[in-house]
């Protein structure tokens, strides 16, 4: 039988905050080293939600203009029970 003592559980509660604490920094980092000056904004126009400014082109977003088309004999894909 294990024995309850107040180190039992210690180990990995120690472990988890190290991982947490490097994991910060890590992401700290990142952003520092990011070379964004201008965060940007998010600002409201005609009813959307738009980002102004910021490190992000709009190259950097690909943008589908394309729908996928079912393919011939099928229900959709969208409801497995009405499959044949």
């Amino acid at each position: 039988m294990a024995r309850l003592t107040a180190t039992t559980g210690t180990l990995p509660l120690i472990s988890g905050l190290a991982a947490a604490t490097a994991l910060s920094g890590l992401a700290i980092f990142a952003v520092v080293q990011s070379g964004c000056d201008d965060p940007g904004s998010y600002r409201t126009r005609d009813g959307a939600l738009e980002l102004v400014g910021g490190c992000v082109q709009p190259d950097d977003l690909p943008v589908n203009t394309r729908l996928p088309t079912p393919a011939p004999g099928s229900l959709g894909g969208t409801q497995p029970a009405l499959a044949p």
